[in-house]
């Protein structure tokens, strides 16, 4: 092909690059002002991360994770936001679904299989072991799924793997923080009162989340 005299002292002092498939013509310079430049290569001029793994005796980054609570934040509300979004009742499921098995107990073992409660009644009893009980295992299979569930969203974009279920076991505490109002609804009705052992139930809950947390990374990783 026979180019016009113009296009061929153009394409003389020009710089291409060669790609994947083709040249590319990136920019045009004199050949003075070219040879003055050093010409870096192309993977160089492109921003990347290489993600290795840690020396570090520490298996867990905490200040990683730390620098991504905004992320955490918002994977929690939004695994919240898509478990009731599309649903009737939307939270109070969060109640009923210890409450429902709380009357279930009540009947066969309060009244048919007559379980000592001590000096609790019955409901309040049962409703109070159910809690932990439903956010354990609740915590559990959404941590063990979490990973699978996310998988477009993590062979996209970096961040922390553990965030992913972590947000599960924090979705399921809002659950029971939820569901924590229907026994104190309880403990009203039957004129329960709180006693100093309610100071120790920040620390289980803590045990426990961090229990379910251990499971369902392990199960994640396993799936």
């Amino acid at each position: 092909i026979k180019l016009p005299s113009g296009w061929a002292a153009f394409l003389a002092e020009g710089r291409c690059l060669r790609g994947n498939s083709m040249a590319n013509v990136e920019d045009v310079q004199p050949l003075a002002l070219r040879a003055a430049t050093p010409v870096r290569p192309l993977n160089e001029l492109r921003n990347h991360t290489v993600i290795s793994a840690s020396r570090s005796r520490m298996f867990i980054d905490v200040g990683e994770l730390w620098r991504y609570r905004e992320l955490l934040y918002f994977f929690v509300w939004r695994d919240v936001k898509v478990r009731y979004k599309q649903t009737v009742l939307g939270a109070a499921w969060a109640v009923l679904q210890p409450a429902m098995m709380m009357i279930v107990f009540t009947v066969f073992f309060g009244r048919m299989a007559k379980v000592d409660s001590g000096t609790w009644p019955y409901p309040v009893f049962a409703y109070a072991g159910l809690l932990p009980w439903t956010f354990f295992a609740t915590a559990v299979a959404n941590a063990a799924n979490s990973v699978v569930g996310s998988e477009r969203l993590i062979t996209k974009v970096y961040f922390p793997r553990l965030l992913i279920p972590l947000a599960s076991v924090g979705a399921a505490l809002v659950d029971l923080v939820v569901a924590s109002l229907g026994l104190l609804g309880l403990m009203i009705y039957f004129s329960v009162p709180l006693t100093a052992e309610v100071f120790l139930l920040p620390v289980v809950i803590v045990m426990i989340a961090l229990t379910a947390t251990g499971i369902g990374v392990l199960l994640a990783a396993l799936n």
